[in-house]
């Protein structure tokens, strides 16, 4: 089993970490400081398989990294991250611009003709960044029967290996319709999907669902 960092302590972090480590991979959780109250707190739920540090510790310890960041810290934990802890490995990117400064419903800060995941990508030009997890909640994230039936996830990324690499994680996480959308300009069309993923969300009163691509 490949060793994993997780960057970000909240929801969306926990929940990949915990299930990860459930699966027997060993899992360092990073935030901006050691001994983050969060991070402590989860390593003490998640025993054995689990640790915490440093965003920087965190990008040293894993093979496979997760940014589960709020998308307006993404970079920000990447750069102290540390640049060249990130080269050579995979980088799934789960993170969102969205910008809820007006309120409800929330805009994308970056859209259209650039997204946050080419973001990523840009700032670490050695790794491999994947798009995914991203159109759903955490819960449906790491258990895809949560959505309600075989839903679609979407993935891109400019490196096919990497992107195979995700995709045995993905299924080991449930997930049995996986689509590859192309390179990580993908990550555009991703990310305004979930401006929708809200709208869904307020109507039905639950976030367990996702969307299905329909093929003839």
């Amino acid at each position: 089993m490949k060793k994993i960092g997780v960057l970000g302590t909240g929801a969306v972090g926990a929940t990949i970490g915990k299930k990860l480590v459930e699966l027997g991979y060993e899992v360092k959780m990073g935030s901006r400081t050691n001994g983050n109250e969060k991070a402590v707190a989860w390593v003490k739920a998640n025993g054995k398989g689990a640790s915490e540090g440093t965003f920087a510790d965190a990008a040293v310890f894993g093979e496979i990294i997760f940014v589960c960041t709020r998308g307006e810290f993404a970079l920000k934990a990447l750069e102290q991250g540390g640049v060249e802890n990130f080269k050579n490995k995979t980088v799934v990117d789960v993170s969102n611009p969205l910008d809820f400064s007006k309120g409800m419903p929330p805009s994308l800060y970056i859209s259209n003709t650039n997204s946050l995941g080419e973001e990523v990508q840009k700032m670490l030009p050695g790794a491999y960044v994947v798009k995914a997890l991203n159109t759903v909640n955490c819960e449906v994230m790491v258990d895809a029967k949560k959505g309600g039936g075989d839903i679609t996830m979407l993935i891109c990324g400019n490196d096919a290996n990497a992107k195979a690499e995700v995709k045995e994680i993905l299924a080991q996480f449930g997930w049995n319709d996986i689509l590859d959308i192309g390179d990580i300009k993908g990550a555009r069309s991703q990310e305004m999907m979930v401006i929708t993923w809200v709208s869904v969300m307020s109507t039905l009163k639950t976030p367990h669902f996702g969307f299905k691509v329909v093929k003839p």
